[in-house]
Parts: C-alpha cells; structure tokens; sequence
C-alpha cells in the first residue's frame, strides 16, 4: 500500500526557488533528516514527498530511495528524490516540525487532474482561501 510524507519547505517561498535552490541536475535529489520512516517499504511503494510553501502544499517529488547513513559518529536519514517535480492542487496545511506520514486519501490531486496549471501560486492560494477551489 502505497504512504506519502509531508514536510515544510524552509528556506523557500516557491517552486521557483526550490529549483534554483538545486539546479538542473538530472541526479536524484537528496534530502537528510535525523529520524528515518519506520514505514519505508510503504513509501517506496509509489510514494512522493509532498511540500508546504508557506502554509500550502504545492508540489510533491517521487521517492527513490531510502537510507540510513553515519557520519562523524551520528546517523541519519537520506531520501533520494525524483528531481521532476509535480505541481499538485494548492491545499492550506499548517506548519509542524520535521516531517509526518500523508495517506493517499489526504493527498492533494496533481494540478494536470484538477485543472489549473497555469494558475499562479498567489491566485491559487487565494481562492483556496474563498472556498472556490
């Protein structure tokens, strides 16, 4: 069964930062955090990492791998990510520390599947608000 995760996007207030942030490799992307997912199989099952731009999930990324490393006596967790990105429905989440599982059920559709791919962020966020997305 496939498991999302969900985390904050700090340091970043858009997709167009997050990619500059990273550049155009072609090469998964890393993301470390302290505490590994006890549910790793589920995730690897189809699962993305949804991310909360300022108080809205925005996009996700493929999860590739999963794996524990040690470094100078103390470990971590390193998830590899798909480095397309997918732009998904802008849904209101508020914000949490480190990252939380998301059911599939929770997630936010793909923008391709709910119309509105040219729809700014700010515009998208603002009728979420309404109530008219």
């Amino acid at each position: 069964m496939t498991l999302h995760m969900i985390r904050l996007c700090v340091g970043c207030d858009t997709i167009e930062d997050l990619v500059a942030w990273h550049g155009n490799s072609p090469d998964p992307w890393p993301l470390h955090t302290r505490m590994a997912p006890k549910r790793v199989d589920e995730l690897l099952d189809g699962g993305s990492l949804y991310r909360i731009f300022r108080g809205l999930i925005l996009c996700r990324q493929r999860i590739l791998s999963i794996a524990r490393v040690e470094a100078g006596g103390e470990s971590h967790c390193r998830i590899d990510l798909e480095p397309r990105i997918l732009r998904v429905a802008p849904t209101p989440r508020r914000a949490f520390q480190g990252w939380r599982y998301l059911n599939p059920d929770d997630a936010p559709p793909d923008l391709d599947e709910a119309g509105g791919e040219g729809i700014p962020d700010d515009l998208a966020r603002r009728l979420r608000e309404a109530g008219a997305w």
